[in-house]
Parts: structure tokens; C-alpha cells; sequence
């Protein structure tokens, strides 16, 4: 059962995305403040939910700054609503770690699917031991730490170990930069500057030579091409 929190002080609004959400696979529920959101999410505890829509602007505080606190305790995903559509603003959202962005208005129809799909994405904080990867001339088993292309093996170091995982185990799925840097270097000693993700993803490319398969969203992050 899926279970997603909106965070939307719109009360009518509210209620309709509790109905149009709820279903015999999901459960919605709805806050209308980020103090109501913060009692909710620590009695659920931070793996309590499976999705969270999290309005930009609320009565006591700023959506995009709780989006940052959210994703610095759990890694369940968050889509953003909010009325601005500037490319600008979404970007800043997507680098914060929100895995979509939605603007008002906006048809249910479409925001069901999104949400749908999105609770249909793979989660990179539970993942099997072992995971295999296999298309085309590639194939990867990252237990055995086998990296294969078009028959020859290829060396790679843990980054890019790790990059090419969450690159592969999210096929088709953009990952915004942040959230890549977060996985690749968390828990790291190096100094990490604003390049390295840049420079991993080009020494990846060229090793792989996945130049079609490892594509650049600009303005975003990357995706491995489904």
C-alpha cells in the first residue's frame, strides 16, 4: 500500500488530490503547514511514506527549504506544486533533490500519471544485494564487480561503479545532479568540488563508450538511456 502525504494549504485543492490519489493501492492524506507536515512525517517516521507533494509556498514557511530538510533525513521522493514556472525555479527544485516539478494549474489526470509513475521508480535507498545489468552490448553484475562491453571487460574505479549503478538501476529516469553527487561521494573523506560529478560522468562515458547511452539533461542531471 502505498502511502503519500500532500502538503498544501489549498484546502479544496487538498481534498481533491486526496480523492484523485486515493486508491485501493494508495492511501492520501493531506496538512495544509509545514508544523502539521512535521508532526505527520515524525510519527510515520522518515520511511513512513512513499511519496510527499510538497506546495512551494505555505502559511509558515518556504516549501523549497523543507524539501531540503526532507531529503537530509529520508530519501522518499517529493514533487514540487507551485504556481511559478520559471526555468529557474525548477531547476533550483530538481538540484535540491526533488524528483519532479509540477506547476499550477495543472490537469489531475496528468498529475496522477506523474505520481504513478514516480511511485512505479526505483528507490536507490533500498536496493538488492546483488543487481545485474544487461542491454544491448553491455552487461554489468556489480557484485562480482564484471563490467562488460561488446565482450571485452572494463575497469572501473568505485565511483564510477557506483555512478554507472544508480545510472542503470534508474534506466530512463533523468537523476538530477545533487542527488547523484549525494550517492556517489556520501560518506566520503575527498573534497568534492562542483566538477567531479562532470568529470566521472566523461571518464565513465569514454571507458563504456556509452556516449548514446549516458545522456546529458541539461540544466538537470543525466539519465542512462532506456
Amino acid at each position: 500500500m502505498n502511502h503519500i502525504l500532500i502538503i498544501e494549504d489549498d484546502k479544496s485543492l487538498a481534498d481533491g488530490l486526496v480523492r484523485a490519489l486515493s486508491s485501493e493501492q494508495s492511501m492520501a492524506e493531506s496538512c495544509g503547514c509545514l508544523k502539521k507536515a512535521r508532526e505527520k512525517l515524525n510519527q510515520n517516521g522518515p520511511e513512513g511514506y512513499s511519496l510527499i507533494l510538497l506546495d512551494a509556498s505555505l502559511p509558515d514557511g518556504n516549501g523549497f527549504n523543507f524539501l531540503t530538510e526532507i531529503k537530509k533525513h529520508c530519501a522518499v521522493p517529493v514533487i514540487m506544486l507551485t504556481a511559478n514556472d520559471l526555468e529557474a525555479d525548477i531547476v533550483s527544485a530538481l538540484e535540491q533533490g526533488a524528483d519532479d516539478y509540477i506547476t499550477k494549474p495543472f490537469s489531475l489526470a496528468i498529475l496522477r500519471a506523474r505520481v504513478n509513475a514516480r511511485l512505479r521508480s526505483p528507490r536507490t535507498d533500498k536496493r538488492p544485494e546483488n543487481f545485474c545489468f544487461q542491454v544491448g552490448d553491455y552487461f554489468f553484475d556489480f557484485e562480482k564487480m564484471s563490467f562488460f562491453h561488446a565482450g571485452a571487460a572494463v575497469e572501473l574505479s568505485k565511483t564510477e561503479q557506483k555512478l554507472l549503478r544508480i545510472l542503470t538501476e534508474n534506466a530512463g529516469i533523468t537523476i538530477p545532479r545533487g542527488r547523484l553527487t549525494d550517492y556517489v561521494w556520501t560518506g566520503s573523506s575527498d573534497f568534492v568540488d562542483e566538477n567531479a560529478l562532470s568529470v566521472a560522468v566523461k571518464r565513465l562515458r569514454d571507458k563504456l563508450n556509452a556516449q548514446d547511452s549516458i545522456e546529458t539533461v541539461y540544466g538537470i542531471g543525466y539519465r542512462w538511456k532506456a
